[in-house]
């Protein structure tokens, strides 16, 4: 399997920094090898190794590859911060399901306040190394905590769809997807939304939809949503 790297900016001549180029030491490559490189934003293409050192490494850039393909219209994950890891399983899983980026909510019933700096750092490491072992060309951001009621509102005037995982509804998300823009699933704490939180949403654009009769974790339920997008086969 060829060996996925990624840059910051595709070039005739890649520069990599310590981090990455550990990576071919590792596996010990060496000049000639070939790998692939892909930026942030889509695009990949093949390099050759040309120079690896303890203080980084030299790539030549080939021919550009097409990327795995991505969803229609980008697809944001709103979803409110969880304790532990289980952010990090989201923001991994996530981006193995195709997310464009991940905005973190704080919510009333949400189980801590607020993240640091280092949290929401690492976060954006999962969501580079998820890219990189799920062969996208595609790093999700994933942005700083929000409070519920900042959230852009959807839909008519605003442009895009949006959802929000609530038990009670009968609404299917299959059923009422389109793609006619931008795509916005938002998940709650493990005490779930208020019922003033789920009015706030709704008012702005967003569909309440099930994910079936049983009551799923914080953690898998973000997952449900995004699976049933994949399920579609786009």
């Amino acid at each position: 399997m060829t060996h996925r790297v990624r840059v910051e900016a595709l070039a005739e001549l890649v520069t990599l920094p310590p981090g990455e180029a550990r990576h071919l030491r590792v596996l010990r490559l060496r000049p000639g090898d070939l790998v692939r490189v892909f930026n942030r934003q889509g695009r990949q293409a093949e390099a050759t190794v040309e120079r690896v050192h303890d203080f980084g490494a030299l790539l030549r850039l080939g021919a550009e590859v097409n990327a795995t393909p991505e969803t229609p219209t980008p697809v944001t994950l709103a979803v409110a911060l969880l304790k532990g890891d289980k952010l990090a399983d989201v923001v991994r899983a996530s981006t193995e399901l195709g997310v464009a980026r991940v905005q973190l909510l704080t919510t009333r019933h949400a189980d801590v306040p607020d993240i640091g700096a280092q949290k929401l750092e690492r976060l954006r490491r999962v969501a580079a190394e998820a890219s990189k072992q799920s062969r996208r060309a595609v790093v999700p951001e994933v942005l700083a905590p929000i409070p519920l009621k900042e959230l852009q509102a959807v839909g008519e005037g605003a442009g895009g769809q949006g959802f929000v995982a609530h038990v009670g509804s009968s609404a299917r998300l299959t059923e009422l997807l389109d793609w006619s823009g931008s795509v916005t699933l938002v998940s709650g704490p493990e005490g779930g939304f208020s019922d003033e939180e789920v009015a706030l949403l709704t008012s702005r654009g967003y569909h309440a939809v099930t994910l079936g009769r049983r009551v799923l974790r914080a953690e898998t339920a973000p997952l449900a949503l995004l699976g049933a997008i994949a399920a579609t086969g786009v």
